[in-house]
């Protein structure tokens, strides 16, 4: 199954997130692209929407590989193999890592606004959304961070992901709900008709109406 767009795919979801709806539930996005994912499913459930901010962490040399990823708080996730294959050093690492934690933090204040703070997840189910997963390292960051903030529960909800991502994630998180498990997803955006890169003011509108 493709979805036409974002919206599209987010409204799929919600389709299959609905017993939850009686649930005492925030709906958390990774930004950019899972925002108007998960907007069509905070609405669906009558939820409120926040982000986890996190970025991936680039080889130096092939900056589209995630060699790991950053959030909040300081969580970091490496993919040592990735690492080790693609020969980054120490050094190289920490300056991609150094690089990309000010970047978070940057962006946790713009998309928030100054002195905005999180929604709360303490003691909550809460459902971490993006607009699909190729390798599960960003994800799972998130996943941290809101465990870290003392979620009761958290469902990893996706349009789609590849099949063996699932098993490393729930190792993470308690639940994983997907539209679309291919066996490999070499590419994300080819599951889209649309795939579009999310604009900052799609951001602010949608963040403004949550």
């Amino acid at each position: 199954m493709s979805f036409r767009d974002r919206s599209d795919a987010g409204r799929k979801l919600a389709e299959l997130l609905r017993p939850l709806a009686d649930h005492d539930v925030v709906v958390l996005a990774l930004p950019r692209g899972g925002l108007p994912v998960a907007a069509e499913v905070a609405s669906a459930l009558g939820a409120p929407l926040d982000v986890v901010v996190v970025r991936k962490l680039g080889v130096p040399r092939q900056p589209e590989l995630a060699m790991g990823a950053v959030g909040e708080d300081g969580v970091v996730v490496w993919n040592d193999d990735v690492r080790r294959v693609a020969r980054v050093s120490d050094a190289e690492a920490n300056d991609v890592l150094d690089r990309e934690s000010a970047e978070v933090a940057r962006r946790a204040v713009w998309m928030r606004g100054q002195g905005e703070h999180r929604v709360p997840v303490g003691g909550r189910t809460a459902i971490v959304i993006d607009d699909g997963i190729a390798t599960g390292s960003t994800m799972t960051a998130a996943c941290r961070i809101v465990r870290a903030h003392g979620a009761a529960r958290i469902v990893v909800a996706v349009p789609v992901v590849a099949a063996d991502v699932v098993t490393t994630l729930r190792r993470e998180a308690d639940d994983v709900v997907a539209v679309s498990t291919p066996s490999r997803l070499s590419s994300v955006g080819g599951w889209y008709d649309d795939f579009t890169q999310v604009s900052d003011d799609e951001v602010r509108r949608l963040l403004a109406q949550s």
